[in-house]
């Protein structure tokens, strides 16, 4: 199945922000830029984290490093979570 894309600067003027704040995004590792052609895009799944990142930096003004490092307390209890859930299932085969 082929990934869908949208524009940065598409993005960018839906949420009237700068193209350079999703570059910041990317050099920070938070979201995923592909180049086509010398025009930048994001995946289309990465858009959610985007603009959860985007109101988490505009709503609460936290900078770039503080939501660097929410963003890796929250993916890693996703998967704490996650391991709870399958233990969890395992458990209840045996009960």
């Amino acid at each position: 199945m082929e990934q869908e894309y949208i524009l940065i600067t598409d993005f960018c003027t839906s949420h009237n922000i700068e193209t350079h704040f999703v570059m910041e995004l990317y050099e920070y590792g938070l979201v995923d830029v592909i180049v086509k052609e010398d025009i930048h895009y994001i995946p289309i799944q990465q858009l959610p984290k985007a603009e959860k990142i985007l109101r988490l930096h505009s709503d609460l003004d936290i900078n770039l490093e503080g939501i660097a490092v929410i963003t890796r307390l929250l993916n890693r209890m996703e998967k704490m979570q996650n391991e709870i859930t399958q233990l969890k299932n395992k458990l209840d085969l045996y009960s």
